[in-house]
């Protein structure tokens, strides 16, 4: 395998890895590991070149950081790219040369489940390297890290019902989720057994009205869904759904969901405060997976009971996010960086008192 490093200011370590024998090309970036080793999933997509792919991976990657500082999970952030069509390319010597790649790093880097990657990829990769998270559960790891996004989300909206109305009961609140999804899915059946009045709509239309069918959901068209009246809007699917197309028909109180960029632009988020529509940032509202695969690489192994205090603590991030934005005046999301800047900086300080 031919190994080699792209100099990428501001980031530890980027890499390239080809592997001819099994066709792999992929990149790991390495963003910070000033609160511990990078974690991040592992995506597969057929980016037009490798520029783009290292675009994606850069983003990621420091997103990552700052989604793991705010978390406390005591991990940085890394990510990592296979350029190809997973259709196509796919193969056990493939994800074999990828956990090679990994190893390559020492533990400088973790990987685990993103985009186009399953359990069954990762228990590949992991016969090369054991720097692999979120296998299963008969492997001794913890599994399908959906339920715990799930879980961390409705934390999450919690703070945000206490922000909007004075207390964080759900019954008679209406949450409208786009993307019925693993996680999509299992944070409607949360919410409707709770008590709020759950709408729900996805591209696959069958797939709402199957779940809604299951569960007494009402089935809302997904063309237009953001113009709906509504105490939360929940984006499950795809990124980028707040942006100058839909941020004037926007009718809802607030924004929390579990998908990833929701805002467009950083723009967005501060017309979302000048609008009065309040928005919990997507990473920190989102982060119940990597806090839960971020419980395997303790010392002491995988505890669930632990793992899921942990996801639940999502509720007190948010909190402190929207008391900094309050505080100082400034859009959720730079507030949640604010947060996330101020715990690597105590991570920084930690380490230099050590030395």
């Amino acid at each position: 395998m031919d190994i080699s490093e792209i100099p990428v200011p501001g980031y530890e370590k980027v890499v390239r890895g080809i592997d001819r024998a099994s066709g792999l090309h992929a990149l790991i970036a390495v963003h910070d590991t000033t609160l511990g080793p990078a974690l991040g999933g592992m995506r597969m997509l057929p980016y037009a070149s490798e520029e783009e792919a290292l675009f994606d991976v850069k983003r990621l990657a420091r997103g990552m950081t700052y989604k793991s500082a705010v978390a406390q999970t005591g991990l940085g952030g890394g990510k990592s790219v296979i350029i190809g069509d997973p259709k196509a390319l796919k193969s056990k010597a493939l994800f074999h040369a990828m956990g090679r790649f990994v190893n390559s790093l020492g533990g400088l880097y973790i990987t685990a489940e993103d985009m186009n990657i399953g359990i069954s990829d990762l228990e590949e990769v992991r016969k090369e390297t054991k720097y692999v998270t979120g296998l299963s559960r008969e492997s001794g790891s913890s599994g399908n890290p959906s339920p715990y996004t799930a879980r961390g989300v409705v934390q999450g909206m919690r703070a945000v019902l206490e922000e909007l109305f004075g207390n964080d009961k759900f019954a008679g609140r209406s949450v409208l989720i786009q993307g019925v999804g693993a996680v999509g899915g299992a944070m409607a059946v949360m919410l409707k057994e709770r008590g709020a009045k759950v709408m729900v709509c996805d591209i696959n239309d069958k797939r709402a009205r199957d779940l809604a069918d299951g569960y007494g959901l009402q089935v809302v068209p997904d063309a237009g869904h953001h113009r709906i009246e509504v105490d939360i809007y929940a984006p499950c699917a795809r990124g980028a759904g707040v942006n100058d197309a839909t941020i004037g028909e926007l009718k809802c109180k607030a924004i929390a969901g579990c998908a990833n960029n929701i805002l467009l632009e950083e723009r967005h988020g501060a017309e979302l405060k000048r609008r009065g529509i309040l928005y919990a940032p997507d990473y920190v509202i989102n982060a119940g997976g990597i806090i839960n695969v971020s419980v395997e690489c303790r010392p002491e192994g995988y505890d669930e009971a632990y793992s899921l205090g942990r996801v639940d603590a999502i509720y007190d991030n948010l909190k402190e996010v929207f008391r900094i934005a309050k505080a100082e005046n400034i859009p959720t999301h730079v507030a949640a960086d604010r947060l996330a800047e101020l715990r690597i900086e105590e991570g920084r300080r930690k380490k230099a008192g050590k030395r």
